[in-house]
């Protein structure tokens, strides 16, 4: 959940993932996908891990951590 004042910071925050919601630990405007590296903004986050504390751009890159040969297999 974002500061009701608006973010603050600059760069890559550090965020807490937790069931449903995030928790942001160290201010800045993005977290970084953890299999493409892709800036995604706050406001944007949608995908996380909690058991592996990690964040993810899009669904597709959620299979790909998880599941690595799903995406191969159905192409």
């Amino acid at each position: 959940m974002l500061n009701k004042f608006g973010q603050s910071g600059q760069g890559e925050a550090r965020v807490q993932y937790l069931d449903g919601d995030f928790r942001v630990i160290s201010p800045g405007t993005y977290v970084r996908c953890a299999v493409t590296d892709a800036h995604i903004p706050l406001d944007e986050l949608k995908y996380w891990s909690v058991d592996l504390q990690e964040a993810y751009a899009l669904p597709s890159a959620v299979l790909q951590r998880h599941y690595p040969g799903a995406l191969k297999a159905s192409s």
